[in-house]
């Protein structure tokens, strides 16, 4: 486990101190630096031995070019990263998934939020995680945290004998983010934390938003709102 530093410890406490009972983690940008999602994505499409087919292949690419050049909605981008996956074995996309995370993520969670979680957790608070990013790399991330499938809010679609659909479940981005909570919980959480425009509303919604690893455009609405920003340092980022 990396050593925390004071600053590190110091914002721990400063959530600490405020007793959560129910708390809210958006996931890529704010758990760990990078975004899981995408690099899956794009990982998955270069192996040799594909998961999707190669037509499924060359229509993604082709789709997230559209999506960057802004021609594609974020949402309707998240859900076809997991909807392109339908024909197959669930847990062979599983399988694929857990390898990909503890290879390429798992070195950058932020030892912090980590850390932050455990502790919550310990607690008693009612720790959720809320991403954009598919089910099952979300899956793969929270077995690091100690967070049970049944507290995870992802890009999901309906599994019918093992075998992956396209019907989506739900799609948790921007707005999607709140609309997921309330689905499961009866009251907003107390505190809530994110990294990026998409996860604006979701802080909002919250008794305490926290900007982790903030994007400008996200902190600069946190700043104007007075919502709490914290920078984790990346030189101390570490899945161990």
């Amino acid at each position: 486990m990396t050593r925390l530093t004071p600053l590190q410890i110091e914002f721990i406490g400063s959530v600490l101190n405020l007793k959560p009972l129910v708390a809210a983690f958006d996931c890529d940008g704010t758990l760990w630096s990078g975004d899981a999602g995408e690099g899956f994505f794009s990982w998955e499409l270069e192996l040799e031995q594909r998961l999707v087919p190669a037509e499924i292949a060359r229509w993604a690419r082709s789709r997230y070019a559209d999506y960057k050049a802004g021609q594609v909605a974020e949402e309707v981008m998240c859900g076809e990263m997991v909807t392109m996956h339908r024909g197959l074995r669930e847990e062979v996309v599983q399988r694929v998934c857990d390898a990909y995370f503890a290879q390429a993520v798992a070195p950058n969670i932020f030892p912090e939020m980590r850390e932050l979680i455990e502790r919550l957790r310990e607690s008693g608070c009612d720790v959720w995680a809320v991403s954009s990013t598919n089910q099952w790399i979300i899956r793969s991330a929270m077995r690091w945290f100690g967070i049970p499938h049944n507290r995870i809010l992802a890009a999901e679609v309906a599994i019918e004998n093992g075998i992956i659909t396209d019907r989506l479940i739900r799609v948790p981005s921007g707005p999607g983010k709140p609309e997921a909570i309330r689905s499961v919980l009866k009251s907003a959480p107390d505190c809530a934390f994110g990294n990026a425009i998409w996860d604006r509303e979701m802080l909002a919604m919250s008794n305490h938003a926290f900007a982790v690893n903030p994007n400008p455009d996200l902190k600069e609405i946190a700043i104007a709102k007075g919502w709490a920003v914290y920078q984790p340092d990346a030189n101390h980022s570490g899945g161990q």
